[in-house]
């Protein structure tokens, strides 16, 4: 017999059937051409918009190709380029500390599990599940900050915790919408939903939307 679905979940998988017809073509803003430069791309993207991440990038990779480049880069030549960034310094130690790692455990290749990722220096749930996600299609729901702001907004979650939300839609979803589901949140975030002012009027899953914590 096939389980009951509750409310939250009805509601999340109309949601996610919504934003699908509003956003066929989201993906991963940010330009990459290998695992390892989603992982360094991600990495820099904290406190950064994608835009400026992508502007930083190519000269980068150009410079930096592989994970032995970045290991054994002069740090205060990494930080230079990427100082714009913002936080350029503990980007710099990290990707060079994650690079370091993955030459030295995983023979200069970057890991295929949540497990293995987090152990990399400056790589938490979000940034391996974007890598798992979009790098290697394996499942994976990164909770940014526009994700968990509409998952409250939506009635889909009640906590703050990333990790937490992350739970709950995954609960909520099938396994093979995650990654999309997530990219799809974070544009629906920036055009429609956005934090301070969400324009419900021009919203077309606004029917789906229980508007938690939204003023009238």
């Amino acid at each position: 017999m096939a389980r009951k679905l509750d409310e939250q979940t009805k509601r999340a998988r109309a949601i996610a059937r919504g934003l699908d017809k509003l956003y066929p073509d989201a993906k991963c803003s940010l330009h990459y051409a290998s695992p390892l430069q989603l992982l360094v791309a991600t990495i820099l993207s904290a406190q950064c918009t994608d835009d400026r991440v992508n502007m930083v990038t190519p000269p980068l990779f150009e410079r930096y190709p592989d994970a032995a480049a970045f290991a054994t880069a002069t740090i205060g030549d990494l930080e230079k380029a990427i100082q714009s960034t913002g936080f350029f310094r503990n980007k710099a130690k990290n990707i060079q500390a994650a690079c370091q790692r993955i030459l030295d455990v995983h023979n200069g290749d970057v890991p295929t599990t949540m497990e293995e990722l987090i152990l990399l220096p400056g790589v938490a749930r979000k940034t391996a599940n974007v890598v798992l996600g979009n790098a290697f299609g394996i499942p994976g729901l990164p909770v940014d900050t526009h994700v968990g702001r509409l998952s409250r907004r939506m009635g889909l979650t009640e906590h703050k915790d990333p990790v937490k939300v992350e739970k709950d839609l995954c609960d909520r979803l099938p396994p093979k919408e995650w990654t999309i589901f997530g990219h799809r949140m974070i544009y629906h975030g920036r055009k429609v939903c956005q934090a301070r002012k969400p324009d419900c009027s021009a919203c077309a899953i606004e029917k789906l939307c229980p508007r938690v914590g939204v003023a009238p």
